[in-house]
């Protein structure tokens, strides 16, 4: 098909309204976490992806990797992706430059399932769903501030609720409880709710046997999950974990590329992994790992603490994999409602709508774009 060769990438850093992210270092309003990209073609396509990492980091890549994706095929994300990743082991596996390519990856194939006329979950092998449950995640606040946080979004319609990392694990066991109390009373019985830790955070201060006790206090108020309980690297200890715990245990985030998640799927340290396809590697690499897990009895659930773009993704690869019914919501973030025309709205049930319309089917609003980048959007993707 002619005119699908790459012309340029470019990126749209996203900053004046970055959302808490209840870091040890908090995120500051205009910080830049996130940033958009957009793959042109000869033929005026455009395809966008979304990267978790800053805009001068990705600046940098785009520079290293130029050469290694112009006038490539756009129609051919999984080769091309690997054309890159294959080329830039030097510069180092799974940092800025590995993030770059997810977003890059991502936006071939949003151009494929617009060139195809096909929704991305169609090529990335059917529907099992036409919609699908999304968990609103929020952050911890003190006990008695929880219902004020969870309150408005469960009157928004939503019926899933993950709340994580501030104040949890770094004070004390009763406050830890008091949060999750309040929180299970706020969203009532029937509602989901999980609890993240954030033990990525720099220097977490807690441990297997925290984390064990923490587990089995979850129990009891029916958490559905507990992620990220013990630090990224310590994989034995979440193997243990994960034996002994009677919550499911969550984690993958902060990994990179199908192989490190291999030795975490085959020692048994999840039961759902969690990996990000704004860092991971994009959708080619994020399918792979889905399918691991399923090999190994893992549900695969896509962490999306990311944008609408990101959020677009996740939509389709849920609704191609038969166990991925969840997908994460990072509620009140404008780089998640705004960046999406039209916006996102949840059905009677608190279902979201996966769209059947060409590539991830989601319309970029470029004024908000402009809005957040500073960047003149229509000008940039001349």
């Amino acid at each position: 098909m002619s005119g699908l060769k790459i012309r340029e990438v470019r990126a749209f850093g996203l900053r004046g309204s970055t959302p808490e992210g209840g870091w040890s270092n908090e995120l500051r309003p205009e910080d830049c976490v996130h940033t958009l990209i957009a793959v042109l073609t000869e033929g005026g396509a455009v395809g966008w992806g979304s990267v978790f990492t800053s805009e001068a980091l990705v600046k940098g890549s785009l520079g290293v990797l130029r050469p290694l994706y112009e006038g490539e095929n756009a129609l051919e994300p999984e080769r091309v992706s690997e054309k890159l990743h294959q080329n830039t082991f030097w510069q180092g596996r799974g940092g800025a430059i590995t993030h770059t390519i997810s977003g890059i990856d991502m936006a071939l194939w949003d151009l494929l399932g617009k060139a195809c006329g096909q929704p991305v979950g169609r090529l990335l092998g059917g529907r099992y769903r036409e919609r699908v449950r999304p968990y609103a995640s929020l952050l911890m606040r003190e006990p008695e501030q929880m219902a004020d946080e969870l309150l408005p979004v469960k009157a928004q319609g939503f019926r899933a609720f993950k709340i994580g990392w501030g104040p949890f694990g770094k004070r004390s066991v009763a406050v830890d409880e008091a949060i999750v109390r309040a929180a299970r009373e706020a969203v009532g019985p029937d509602s989901m709710l999980m609890v993240d830790a954030g033990a990525s955070d720099a220097f977490w201060p807690q441990g297997y046997k925290w984390a064990l006790r923490t587990a089995e206090m979850l129990a009891d108020y029916d958490v559905a999950w507990f992620e990220e309980a013990l630090p990224p690297d310590a994989l034995e200890d979440y193997v243990s974990l994960r034996r002994a715990a009677s919550v499911p245990i969550a984690g993958g985030e902060v990994l990179t590329r199908r192989q490190s998640f291999q030795p975490w799927l085959e020692a048994g340290a999840f039961d759902i992994v969690q990996p990000d396809v704004t860092k991971v590697g994009g959708l080619s690499e994020e399918r792979r790992i889905a399918w691991m897990a399923r090999e190994h009895g893992v549900r695969f659930i896509p962490h999306g603490w990311n944008t609408a773009v990101g959020l677009a993704s996740d939509l389709q690869i849920a609704s191609a994999f038969a166990d991925t019914d969840l997908v994460e919501y990072l509620t009140g973030s404008p780089f998640i409602d705004e960046l999406a025309a039209g916006g996102w709205k949840l059905d009677a049930d608190g279902m979201l709508e996966i769209p059947d319309r060409p590539g991830f089917g989601l319309e970029i609003d470029l004024d908000a774009l402009e809005k957040y980048s500073g960047v003149s959007a229509a000008a940039a993707l001349a």
